[in-house]
């Protein structure tokens, strides 16, 4: 049964007050589902599960980062162990050609220090500080742009996993919204139940009470023993602990009925259906039990759930599955620092644009990529496995509830017809007292039976009541 979110929001305004006035079972379902912390954590999941849907749509899209940062570092850098004297040329007119300016000596010819090399006679003064540079305090970052172009199908994989992901967590709000409303009706017609007894009980009560005062005229007027009296006095007593049963046992039910609604336990529930006479039982042939399994399959919100675990985990082998395929992604960049080096040394902000390609293809990880992809293979057995089971125990389920209803059924009418025979007889056995040929044992005897062909009858109304809504659960078919 598909349960919206909006549903569930409007069921907190339509929830009544159960000491203001009777409550229906419709209004106990949506109390149950407006305060049920199970479906509030369903419906957080649902949410959660949404975002996670987008988060994993924006994997399509360029992803721009920013990164930058700060140093501050101890010393200077240059460039010159120390000052430097370099040789200088000049031009050659002659040849044509820079020649080292060399010192000559008296022969014409350069001249040379003991160990072979020339002096020059000029250099080139280049002091140290010349080529020392200030990054002390050193500012720098980048503005990237990502853009995935071919991830092996993770990207696909992901997306479809969050889509499934989004849908299994309706389903399974969807089961958890049919489990709490199947406990509620359970408690339901249990209350019903128990205050149809209770009005049995106080019945019977009041049968045995007249009896017992009858048959205490009788001896006195010498036409019936003690013994008859005594007799009478025990069934009474027991009628009346039977009663203190009944009541207790109602107001437990109460509670329990409340904390399932999410109401004070100490407020009296007052229901809708417990101060009828009857049920408003449909004739017993309207609960039919003719169904297809692959209807019940398609309807079952926990079998949606499987297949959809199933669905995630194929995704999820294509997931590892990608890790052994070729990445290619394209990157975009600005990046820039303070000092900078783009113009010579300065001391000031400046950048520069920057665009290429980015692939990354697995060549040999000793595999471990392979024995990734076996393990998903197995999770994803498993899962197909047991979703088999399920379907194997549901069909087993919908059989049981088909024949629990069937026999519900046959009870009900038998039961009809017992309580017709156990009224008829009681009439006749009270007039047969009053007439005085009949014993009190023998009236005794037809209140008793009397007493069990109602509570019977009660019984078996209830069974109807709780069978059809069994039924309706194991066939995906729960209304409400």
């Amino acid at each position: 049964m598909n349960i919206k979110v909006a549903t569930l929001i409007a069921a907190a305004v339509m929830a009544v007050s159960a000491a203001d006035a009777q409550v229906s079972l419709d209004s106990c379902r949506h109390m149950a589902l407006a305060n049920n912390n199970n479906i509030k954590i369903s419906a957080e999941k649902i949410r959660a599960a949404g975002y996670k849907k987008q988060e994993a749509f924006a994997a399509y899209l360029p992803a721009i980062d920013f990164a930058g940062g700060y140093l501050r570092n101890q010393k200077d850098i240059s460039l010159l162990g120390s000052d430097q004297l370099l040789p200088t040329k000049s031009f050659n007119p002659a040849t044509g050609t820079y020649d080292f300016n060399l010192v000559i000596g008296p022969d014409g010819k350069p001249v040379m220090t003991p160990d072979g090399q020339y002096i020059p006679s000029t250099v080139a003064y280049i002091p140290k500080d010349a080529l020392t540079f200030d990054i002390k305090n050193v500012f720098f970052g980048a503005v990237t742009l990502t853009q995935p172009v071919y991830m092996g199908g993770k990207i696909v994989a992901l997306n479809k996993i969050a889509s499934y992901n989004t849908e299994l967590q309706q389903a399974l709000r969807d089961n958890d919204a049919d489990n709490v409303v199947t406990a509620v009706d359970a408690a339901y017609w249990q209350v019903v139940s128990l205050k149809a007894k209770q009005r049995l009980a106080t019945s019977y009560v009041a049968l045995l009470d007249t009896l017992h005062s009858n048959v205490n005229s009788m001896v006195k007027e010498g036409v019936a023993t003690k013994s008859d009296l005594l007799a009478v006095a025990v069934k009474l007593n027991q009628a009346q602990v039977d009663l203190t049963k009944v009541e207790n046992g109602l107001s437990l039910s109460r509670m329990a009925l409340a904390q399932l609604c999410g109401q004070p336990i100490d407020q009296p529930m007052i229901l809708a259906d417990e101060d009828r006479e009857t049920l408003s039982i449909k004739d017993s042939d309207d609960y039919s039990t003719i169904y297809s399994m692959e209807d019940v399959y398609a309807d079952r919100d926990d079998v949606k759930a499987l297949e959809l675990a199933v669905k995630i985990y194929e995704q999820k082998e294509k997931v590892v599955l990608s890790e052994m395929l070729p990445n290619v992604a394209l990157m975009g960049a600005y990046s820039f620092s303070n000092p900078n080096m783009f113009n010579g040394f300065e001391k000031k902000f400046n950048g520069m644009f920057s665009v290429g390609a980015v692939v990354k293809i697995p060549i040999w990880h000793w595999g471990g990529d392979y024995a990734k992809v076996k393990s998903a293979k197995s999770d994803l057995a498993i899962r197909r496995l047991e979703l088999d089971d399920a379907k194997d125990k549901i069909r087993l389920q919908t059989s049981q509830a088909s024949f629990k209803m069937e026999e519900a059924k046959r009870s009900f009418r038998t039961a009809t017809v017992n309580l017709d025979n156990a009224n008829e007889n009681l009439r006749q056995a009270q007039l047969g007292f009053k007439e005085g040929v009949l014993t009190p044992e023998k009236v005794m005897e037809a209140q008793t039976a009397w007493l069990k062909a109602n509570s019977e009858q009660i019984d078996s109304e209830i069974d109807l009541h709780l069978c059809q809504i069994y039924l309706a659960k194991a066939l995906g078919r729960l209304k409400y």
